[in-house]
């Protein structure tokens, strides 16, 4: 019976750093989302600010002509890259949600096994506790027929 009580005190810790390692994979994964959501709306907005430049119509000779151009080409570059990189934060966001939902199953599986042993002690006390009232009740005479 101890050697039982003292696994699920062994489960019980498991289950704790599995929780711990969980929430670590949780806020992980919120970081991660939260970077690409920032960077997916750097892109968008960049994105408009070349597409509004682009529309412009009051410029007066071909120079302007060619520094707008210029600039909004520039624009478009730098948005080209935050969607590389928006993407690249994305891949991320997914690795770490499949990486919490992995913490999650390994942390419920501990939790089960510690329910199980749980369950297991509380049965063997309650058939010890029955036997014993099972065999004082025969050497009394007090057994039922």
């Amino acid at each position: 019976m101890k050697a039982e009580r003292a696994k699920l005190k062994r489960l019980q810790r498991l289950e704790k750093i599995r929780a711990i390692a969980k929430q670590t994979a949780a806020s992980e994964a919120a970081r991660a989302e939260g970077t690409y959501a920032q960077l997916s709306a750097l892109a968008e907005r960049t994105g408009q600010l070349a597409a509004d430049y682009a529309a412009r119509t009051d410029i007066h000779d071909g120079a302007d002509l060619r520094a707008m151009g210029g600039f909004a080409a520039g624009l478009q570059g730098v948005r080209a890259a935050t969607q590389a990189d928006a993407a690249r934060a994305q891949a991320i966001a997914d690795k770490r949600q499949i990486e919490l939902a992995a913490a999650e199953r390994r942390r419920a599986a501990v939790e089960e096994r510690a329910e199980a042993q749980a369950r297991q002690i509380a049965a063997k006390g309650q058939y010890a506790s029955f036997a014993g009232r099972s065999s004082a009740q025969s050497r009394f005479g007090t057994e039922s027929a």
